[in-house]
Formats: C-alpha cells, structure tokens, sequence
C-alpha cells in the first residue's frame, strides 16, 4: 500500500484539468426488482451491499464495467468520514461502487490489471428529508451490528444511491483504499452530493460494531498523495 497511486486523495479544484473528452457516466441494469435478494454484510470494516453482474457501467469510460459490491465510508457523531476530499473538505460520508472491466472473467482477474477496476464514488451529507433509497440499507443495519452477520435485502433502484447528474464528475488513476490497495483503479468522484437525513446518517455511524465489539466508525483512509498524478474534471470547476 506504499505505491505512488494511491487512494483516496484530496481533490484541488483549482489544479483540475478540464477534459471535454469526458462523456456522462451512464448505467444499465441498476433497477432492481423487489423480488432479487441481495446479501447485505457487517465484514467488520464496512457495510457491504453484493451487487448482480446485471449492473454496468455503460458509457463515460472507454470499456464495459460490471458491478460486484457497493460500500460506505463514515466518521463518528463527532466528524466527518469520506475517504476523498475536496480542497481540503471532508463530506460526512462517501459511498463507494465497485465495478470490474468486462474482458476479464471476475473481479478477482480483473483486479491486478491496470484497466481492471472502476470505482464510483459520491459524497453524502445530511439534508432536510429522509432519503427512500439510502434507507433501503440502513432500516437493516440493526440486524448486521455484529461483523459477520448478513441480511437478504430486496432489490430496489441502485441508481438512486448515486446522484441525479452523471455528467459532473472528478476522474483519476488510483487504488482501492483497503489491502490489497492494487492501483488499478479508474476513479469517478461525481459533483453532486447525496442527501440524507440526519436521523439516517446518526444510524451509518452508530449502529455497526467491528471485530473487537467497538462501534465501526471512521472506517476511512487518510488521503494519499498525488505523485504528480493529474486529476481531471468533466466540466468547469470554478
């Protein structure tokens, strides 16, 4: 984990380079019907929502992605917790979906290759109103509090977890953020914020219990440096 293209990092929208070359992130597959049962995971580090191979990434990267696995980072009732920040900024929260390139047979393939993995990522932060597709995970947690345990969930529209504009987003070359940390990784860090309520965030940060039986909270890596990296944005940061 001590390679030169790590994640997460903090974003400089002062130091982004405009590329109209990136098109909107378009999904496939994302709305799932009440009746398929995804598995939901405490695996002691995060919450992890296992994702059917239906789920793509369609447009906005020059190949095929498939889903597998969507998670949360979090703080504590007394700070913030995403992983990427911007100029400097920490969100309350940042949801990641894991997506594996499509001429590889598995995740696990795929994963050590450098065109391997793409990452969706987006902030979350609390807002006036409950949000309907954020508690289709959380009003589950408490039966997920020790690691280990999981819960079936019903299917529902994945793409609501994400923001409404897939157009605006922060693009760059970077890691996953646990061990193995393989830097092969095409980050999308989209504009727009999530909005949850702030009972709902109380609920992320409370409720899970790690390997030791201590709250999971602040279950984030601190920013990595860039190394030169260049990070570009799809749209005029100013």
């Amino acid at each position: 984990c001590a390679g030169t293209m790590q994640s997460p990092i903090n974003i400089d929208t002062a130091k982004t380079i405009v590329s109209p070359q990136l098109r909107p992130i378009q999904l496939s597959g994302y709305s799932l019907p009440a009746n398929e049962k995804l598995r939901l995971t405490n695996n002691g580090h995060t919450v992890l929502l296992e994702l059917p191979e239906s789920l793509a990434i369609t447009g906005g990267y020059a190949q095929q992605y498939r889903a597998v696995q969507l998670h949360l980072h979090w703080g504590s009732p007394s700070g913030p917790g995403s992983e990427h920040t911007v100029n400097g900024r920490r969100f309350a929260a940042e949801i990641h979906v894991v997506h594996y390139n499509t001429k590889y047979s598995s995740f696990n393939e795929a994963m050590v290759h450098p065109d391997g993995l793409a990452v969706l990522g987006a902030f979350l932060e609390v807002g006036p109103r409950e949000n309907p597709y954020y508690q289709e995970i959380l009003e589950h947690l408490y039966k997920i509090q020790r690691e280990g345990e999981e819960v079936l969930v019903p299917g529902f529209n994945i793409a609501g977890l994400l923001p409404a504009n897939l157009k605006h987003y922060f693009h760059y070359n970077g890691s996953l953020t646990t061990p193995p940390c393989y830097q092969t990784v095409k980050w999308t860090v989209f504009n727009q914020t999530m909005l949850l309520s702030h009972d709902q965030m109380s609920m992320l940060v409370m409720t899970l219990r790690n390997d030791d039986s201590k709250p999971l909270q602040n279950n984030y890596r601190p920013v990595q440096d860039l190394h030169g990296r260049r990070v570009l944005a799809s749209f005029q940061t100013t």
